[in-house]
């Protein structure tokens, strides 16, 4: 398949950049190299922690539990808005959302916020060259200039119905291979909400992503430039498609359906959803539950989708050790936000539970043989501040929302925030370490519906305590908290 990118891969000979990473971790860096580190950044879509690393033994994913166990893991570590173009948008400006500003998949960074300089712009700004493939931004033409190149499986391929880009994407991104679903899909733009087929690791989109990752580190390789290199996988977002193998890890009558398949205790009914991205599938009722045999497929669908994007990222990190990056790269997984297997009588995410707002997020630096666990409360908006310190940048001239986590990845002791500020959809958040309370907030600015868990006792949040007597205090510091340091996040102004 012929690949034509977008803007050119600039791999010129521009000279070392201005020295050695000046912190702690910079004498381990500039033992092998006077360049600057690079970054890989390895983003998923809609992975939730439910990792071995993460204490969890049902997905089969070694190759990131191995990452982990070299690496710093962050626990607590929430996004900000549980929607992929909107918590894309918050990352990678490093900006909160509000009222106004990231609210939906449809969010463009380039039309919301164009003059906020973003973190890869803010790094190709610094001689860093800055490569795009597959989904980082949601929109394949958002915020180009901030990128060397942007890539992805088929897009810039020439197509009969002489679509650009990234209609021709948006038609072809689902990427059945079984030739029923190939032809359900060319039909109705719609097909299952999962497959299992036949076919080799290269042949799903991610699988080609992987490819060209492996090849841009070759060429990255002989540059005398650092980079900010990223593989955005669609995995595992609906359709839940991966080769049949993957599927074959698992016995089926092992996998449980969740135990609070069911709306929690006094939840107010705005805060459960009607998952509609997922009923927009051939083979998902319009209203109502799912069968438990199709409850179990799903599940069965979404780890076979884990563990496959798992042997890629494996392939990606051997090739990095392989041509020697390894030692001086930090290497970045992280996922845009959860995702519900039916907790709550929900499938999907942009909800303000839990299961939708929480992520994996793991930094390894090279220096780090042994990981470590952290259980700091941090979010999205941090990894922004984190990378411009790692690698000893001025920030930009704006403010940024999040706070580095190099103290914390020095010393993963720290308790990090003191709270994270989540919005979705009309739920604003402020979570902390022992509660994640949420006001309904409409259009005229007024409170209508709220909530509060305790993660002491509830941490499947399956109790709102609101109307507890005995939780009035913490009621009323997180909601003043909420009106007075994230009013204008309430407002939009």
């Amino acid at each position: 398949m012929k690949h034509f990118i977008l803007t050119a891969l600039i791999l010129c000979l521009l000279g070392c950049s201005d020295g050695p990473l000046q912190t702690d971790f910079g004498s381990t860096l500039s033992e092998s190299t006077s360049k600057k580190p690079n970054i890989l950044l390895l983003y998923m879509d809609d992975l939730r922690p439910q990792l071995n690393s993460y204490g969890h033994q049902q997905i089969i994913s070694p190759n990131i539990d191995a990452l982990a166990n070299r690496s710093i893991q962050f626990t607590q570590a929430y996004s900000n808005v549980s929607v992929c173009g909107a918590s894309r948008a918050s990352m990678l400006t490093g900006m909160l959302p509000t009222k106004t500003r990231f609210i939906n998949y449809s969010t463009r960074v380039d039309i919301e916020t164009p003059n906020q300089v973003t973190f890869p712009r803010l790094l190709k700004d610094n001689g860093y060259t800055t490569i795009s493939n597959g989904k980082i931004y949601h929109h394949l033409d958002d915020r180009v200039s901030d990128w060397d190149e942007v890539w992805r499986p088929y897009a810039f391929d020439k197509n009969n119905e002489g679509l650009s880009p990234l209609d021709y994407w948006e038609s072809l991104w689902k990427d059945y291979q079984l030739t029923e679903n190939i032809e359900l899909y060319k039909a109705t733009n719609k097909g299952p909400a999962y497959e299992s087929a036949d076919v080799s690791d290269n042949t799903y989109i991610d699988g080609l992503l992987t490819h060209k990752v492996i090849k841009d580190l070759k060429r990255l390789k002989i540059s005398d430039k650092p980079f900010l290199l990223t593989a955005g996988f669609i995995a595992p977002h609906l359709p839940f498609n991966a080769p049949t193998k993957y599927w074959d890890m698992y016995d089926r009558k092992d996998i449980r359906q969740p135990n609070n398949n069911y709306v929690p205790i006094n939840a107010p009914k705005t805060s459960i959803s009607n998952w509609g991205e997922m009923r927009a599938y051939t083979d998902i009722p319009k209203q109502g539950g799912v069968s438990d045999e199709t409850a179990i497929s799903l599940i069965h669908g979404y780890y076979a989708t884990v563990s496959y994007v798992d042997a890629l990222i494996g392939l990606i990190m051997t090739a990095l050790t392989d041509l020697q990056l390894d030692k001086n790269t930090i290497v970045i997984l992280v996922s845009d936000h959860g995702y519900n297997l039916q907790e709550h009588a929900q499938w999907g995410k942009f909800t303000s539970y839990r299961t939708s707002t929480r992520v994996p997020l793991i930094i390894h630096l090279p220096e780090i043989t042994k990981g470590s666990k952290t259980d700091a409360l941090v979010d999205l908006t941090d990894i922004y501040p984190t990378v411009v310190e790692l690698l000893d940048l001025e920030l930009p001239g704006h403010k940024l929302a999040g706070e580095s986590l190099v103290p914390i990845l020095k010393n993963p002791s720290l308790g990090g925030k003191s709270h994270v500020f989540l919005k979705n959809g009309e739920g604003y958040t402020i979570q902390t370490q022992e509660y994640s309370y949420t006001e309904f907030i409409d259009g005229n600015n007024e409170t209508f519906a709220s909530m509060l868990y305790d993660h002491r006792t509830d941490g499947d949040e399956n109790i709102n305590v609101i109307n507890d007597a005995n939780y009035a205090d913490a009621v009323t510091k997180l909601s003043s908290l909420l009106h007075t340091e994230y009013a204008n996040n309430i407002t939009g102004r």
